[in-house]
């Protein structure tokens, strides 16, 4: 039996991954249609009453901003740690700290005047952030301890942490006996830019741009990338392997911390057990699709961001939210198989697995 091969393409297939993205969504959709068929639900209304409620008018676009700007800070977070071949899988987790750190800062300075507050929180997110990112950082950096387990571990604790403080001191005692700290005072709340749309929308595009320049455009980021492509031409080069990982999966929290800290001062009010709402490892797949790249970033995030508004709004049609998800996940499997087709082409060589045969007269 002859094995199929995978043999390097001499030049990759005209688009790259927008057009491996093209694929991977277009898979998706036939999927979905497949699986809404046999439910018995007509897909057109389906995927029409999706599109109308993620990007069918103003409203509806800024509900979606608001979902892409904690997806597209995780993705970002993921991608940073990515650009130098380390996987930070804690983002889950370090955007719940930063909502701690966050809401932590409101309640101190709940009389501070309305933009240092929401400055110092958004600061306290990042250092939330980062702190929880401390301790994988060094254990990679000083003892080689892989940062996948680290990070993931992490997320645990960050949960742990939120359900004792909502249970716990931070326990609103107008909730009705619900797990839920107190709201936000009305001035740590960010800003509106257009309807539901809130100011971490420019906050997350400005530290997506500013990183995507630092990564491609600056001498940092040119290192970085030697340092995640070849450990050894790093060590030849004079690059400080252990001070880039520290650096850089500190960084990664921090970011992510920052994704907390929005979340919580632009849409959630106050401090529940779902104030990640998934975002983090939302975020791995964003940053997966994007390549890595803090450039791509942005339109997964936002494309990511309309499939979850759609699929919530599609429940009241008697169809499951699962959809979304499901759409998630076939494009992202859609994508990195065409990203690999795109560069590789399949054949069957000569080389088989033995067989037994006898020969009988």
């Amino acid at each position: 039996m002859k094995l199929p091969r995978l043999n390097l393409r001499e030049q990759p297939l005209p688009g790259g991954q927008p057009l491996a993205f093209g694929i991977g969504l277009a898979i998706a959709l036939f999927v979905g249609t497949l699986l809404l068929l046999g439910a018995g639900h007509d897909p057109v209304k389906i995927y029409s009453r999706m599109f109308e409620a993620s990007l069918g008018d103003p409203d509806a676009w800024s509900i979606t901003f608001n979902r892409a700007v904690p997806l597209g800070l995780a993705g970002l977070a993921v991608a940073v740690a990515g650009s130098m071949g380390l996987w930070n899988i804690g983002a889950e987790g370090q955007i719940m700290a930063g909502a701690i750190a966050a809401a932590w800062v409101a309640r101190i300075g709940g009389d501070w005047p309305g933009l240092i507050l929401i400055l110092m929180m958004l600061i306290g997110a990042i250092g939330g952030g980062a702190i929880l990112a401390i301790g994988p950082a060094l254990a990679r950096a000083k003892l080689g301890v892989n940062e996948i387990i680290t990070t993931l571990m992490l997320n645990e604790v960050a949960i742990r942490l939120v359900q004792w403080l909502i249970h716990g001191p931070w326990k609103d005692p107008d909730s009705f006996n619900f797990p839920l700290a107190p709201m936000l005072p009305d001035q740590a709340r960010l800003p509106t830019l257009f309807s539901r749309a809130h100011f971490g929308l420019l906050i997350a595009a400005a530290v997506i741009v500013v990183a995507s320049v630092a990564v491609r455009y600056t001498a940092w980021g040119y290192e970085l990338r030697i340092a995640g492509s070849s450990e050894a031409t790093a060590r030849y080069s004079g690059i400080s392997l252990p001070t880039k990982v520290l650096t850089v999966l500190v960084l990664s929290g921090a970011i992510a911390g920052l994704a907390g800290g929005v979340e919580l001062a632009g849409t959630a009010d106050r401090i529940t057990e779902t104030i990640s709402n998934g975002f983090g490892f939302a975020g791995i797949i964003v940053a997966a699709l994007a390549l890595m790249r803090p450039s791509g970033v942005a339109a997964v995030a936002l494309l990511f961001g309309a499939v979850q508004i759609g699929g919530q709004s599609i429940q009241t049609l008697g169809v499951s939210s699962s959809v979304s998800t499901i759409l998630q996940a076939f494009v992202l499997f859609g994508a990195i198989g065409a990203g690999v087709f795109s560069r590789y082409t399949v054949s069957f060589g000569n080389d088989s697995l033995p067989v037994n045969e006898e020969v009988t007269s």
